[in-house]
């Protein structure tokens, strides 16, 4: 009997969602990131309307050890957002929230997956103080990377070694993959700024600020050093060429990228190649820039994927369901280890008392 999955991705503009029969796509759609959290039931109405599934990989945010929904709390909702209370609202992070909420009364067999430093194939030394080593939709992409490089070049999983560049149109990120398992991650809020997103923040500049909200986390990266706020993607590389500040933009984004890639080879010493994904990875100027820039690594190969037009973290989300449901892919997440995470996002920050405070109610 066929394996009919679904999986989520709660991206920074659009929810993709993707569905696999067998291993073959039948549902690809994308819904903007705003409808989500204006219309959180619109998500679950085109679920039910692709049913019957077996199971679908719920949107994740930060990430959560396999929990199905029936057992989240809203605790769990607090570690997959990690928003105060008291904080603005973010469209993706709202839609996330009110869309999971309606999902619960579905019925449907959701599960929500890990991020990355959940895994216990990441090392724990490399854990520490950090939070974002790559959220929940940043390993999906991981997965189809390595299913999509093992495809390809006809290697098996196991001895898949490579380095991916998330590059989408809020942050950039990075992800180690050593022998077919991640072993290191930099999330969009440790990168270099991305375009939407400030990545990585001096601590002086966040002492400075003092407190501040989520949306800060949103700002700062290339539209905001361009100045204009209506900058799309495709127009960066043209811009660039001719705007004082589009140029301080560009340099700082490919550095950025660059300084990402360098950094995780002190993790996988040796890959075989450093792979781009993320909508930003199909603009031509950027990876020809990335491939002369990395060459000294690797070479840089464009994520191939499942060829549909949900973003590549849905594909391996559905990947993840296929694999977590006992479909083709269940070799691959097996040795993956995915179903093996454990811990909360916050178990490895040593500064302040920010597990007491924010975990206290889920260790009670």
């Amino acid at each position: 009997m066929a394996v009919r999955v679904v999986g989520i991705d709660p991206g920074t503009r659009s929810f993709d969602i993707l569905g696999l029969e067998d291993g073959e796509v039948f549902l690809d759609e994308s819904i903007p990131s705003t409808r989500i959290a204006e219309e959180p039931e619109a998500l679950a109405h085109l679920l039910m309307s692709a049913g019957p599934l077996d199971l679908v990989v719920g949107p994740s945010g930060y990430g959560l050890p396999l929990k199905y929904i029936s057992e989240l709390t809203d605790d769990d909702l607090f570690q997959s957002v990690l928003v105060r209370p008291d904080d603005v609202e973010i469209p993706v992070l709202v839609g996330l929230t009110r869309a999971v909420k309606r999902l619960k009364n579905t019925g449907l067999n959701i599960i929500f997956i890990p991020g990355i430093i959940q895994l216990p194939t990441v090392p724990e030394h490399r854990k520490i103080n950090a939070i974002d080593m790559g959220t929940a939709d940043k390993l999906c992409c991981a997965v189809l990377a390595v299913y999509d490089y093992s495809r390809r070049h006809g290697v098996p999983f196991e001895e898949v070694s490579i380095i991916l560049l998330e590059i989408g149109f809020g942050y950039n990120a990075g992800i180690a993959i050593e022998k077919g398992r991640i072993v290191d991650g930099i999330g969009g809020t440790r990168a270099g700024p991305g375009f939407l997103t400030l990545g990585a923040m001096d601590g002086e500049v966040a002492y400075l600020l003092g407190s501040f909200s989520k949306a800060t986390l949103f700002s700062g990266g290339v539209r905001t050093i361009v100045g204009d706020e209506n900058l799309m993607p495709e127009d960066f590389p043209k811009r660039a060429k001719t705007e004082k500040n589009a140029k301080l933009a560009w340099e700082a984004f490919m550095e950025g990228l660059e300084k990402t890639a360098r950094a995780l080879q002190t993790s996988v010493k040796r890959p075989e190649a450093i792979m781009i994904s993320g909508r930003l990875s199909n603009i031509p100027e950027i990876y020809i820039e990335l491939s002369e820039r990395l060459s000294g690594i690797a070479r840089v190969e464009r994520l191939v994927g499942l060829r549909a037009r949900a973003k590549a973290a849905a594909q391996g989300a559905a990947l993840i369901a296929d694999g977590l449901a006992g479909g083709r892919a269940k070799s691959l997440i097996d040795h993956m280890q995915i179903a093996e995470a454990s811990g909360t996002v916050l178990d490895h920050v040593y500064i302040g008392d920010l597990r007491r405070k924010y975990v206290r109610k889920m260790t009670t």
